[in-house]
């Protein structure tokens, strides 16, 4: 059984080369697209690009539309099914100003790629992102065992994810260098850290509570005068695996080198919720825990915009619109107390509110 089209798996390889260097995309990016154009050659039994007819685009939609999912056995999600039509649709627009494929496509051809209206509305709604609150984050790490360096680094890795907002990629790829005690922050550095678009990141500690930078604290005294690590030791190394007596791989401790992936973090995430009796929140959402913290704390412009930076975000908005809706039971407590007799607004609620418009404002002009 055909399993690859060689003229397909050229174009692809040139196609990738293209996003990695002219589209500046991320690796994750390049495997999305890769992904998409697997399943597109998979439903055509690898026929050549170069015989893509338009009627291939709308069944291939369709086919998608009923495709189940291996592991929930339920039929892909909206989002599922626009993203990977998005990718496509880059694809052949692109291809259609190949040598070879010009006299063959048109540009117009990868628009039958688009999901319906309907659907992309469905697929692109905002949905309200649950994350834990500040006291719940608390509870998980004071029910934290710390008898082992295994359970320390765990209980540090916790506590540091609050206290920094930090995410998993980066803090897998964080030095002992980048993190400061004596001026409480972090830097996130982009040359040694692996951050979002390679944003190279100043964050003081959140003021999430004394108790959490201790933890932390006591974390880098420990690696660097217990285990006399240097600076370019890893912050939270992995986990040192030896054969046993019994010739089982058996935990030995901490290896002097950084995880090759974020998944063992959150896997630590997913074991102290599961502990402290509690549904899983992954790293990212105590992202969503702190911009809800800024709301309550923040009382100026330029007291939230340091928030908002402090998180790696350039433009405020991003934290409004990405992280910064308000819970549902919240909206509802707002709701009823607008209700009541309003005093009159105070300069600095004015001031703020003066300071979203302009954003706003900014934003539209940048679109």
């Amino acid at each position: 059984m055909t399993k690859h089209n060689p003229n397909n798996e050229r174009i692809k390889r040139d196609y990738y080369e293209y996003m990695k260097a002219a589209g500046r995309c991320s690796e994750a990016t390049v495997d999305a697209a890769a992904a998409a154009l697997n399943r597109f050659e998979q439903y055509t039994k690898f026929r050549d690009f170069k015989l893509f007819h338009i009627k291939q685009a709308t069944a291939f939609r369709d086919h998608l539309s009923v495709l189940r999912a291996q592991k929930s056995g339920e039929t892909l999600s909206k989002a599922t099914v626009h993203s990977t039509l998005s990718c496509l649709k880059k694809f052949f627009l692109w291809l259609a100003g190949q040598p070879g494929y010009k006299s063959r496509l048109k540009y117009s051809d990868a628009d039958y790629f688009n999901s319906s209206a309907k659907d992309v509305r469905i697929a692109t709604a905002q949905r309200e992102q649950t994350c834990p609150t500040l006291e719940q984050v608390k509870h998980v790490i004071s029910v934290m065992p710390a008898g082992t360096e295994i359970e320390r680094r765990a209980r540090a890795l916790v506590a540091f994810t609050l206290l920094t907002g930090a995410r998993d990629g980066a803090i897998a790829s964080l030095k002992l260098k980048h993190v400061d005690l004596a001026t409480d922050k972090v830097f996130q550095d982009a040359r040694d850290v692996k951050t979002k678009n390679s944003k190279t990141i100043t964050t003081y500690f959140f003021p999430v509570g004394n108790e959490i930078r201790a933890i932390v604290a006591e974390w880098v005294h420990f690696l660097r005068d217990e285990k006399l690590w240097g600076n370019d030791d890893p912050l939270f190394p992995a986990t040192r695996m030896v054969v046993g007596p019994k010739c089982y791989f058996e935990v030995a401790g901490l290896e002097r080198k950084h995880w090759s992936t974020a998944t063992p973090i959150r896997e630590a995430f997913r074991k102290a919720f599961t502990r402290a009796g509690l549904p899983y929140f992954n790293p990212h959402s105590f992202r969503n825990t702190i911009v809800q913290l800024g709301e309550r704390l923040c009382k100026t412009p330029e007291q939230f915009k340091a928030w908002s930076q402090n998180l790696g975000h350039e433009q405020v908005m991003t934290t409004f619109m990405s992280y910064g809706e308000v819970a549902v039971v919240r909206q509802g407590e707002i709701m009823g107390g607008l209700a009541a007799p309003q005093s009159a607004v105070s300069t600095d609620a004015a001031d703020f509110a003066k300071s979203v418009a302009q954003e706003l404002k900014k934003l539209g002009e940048q679109n």
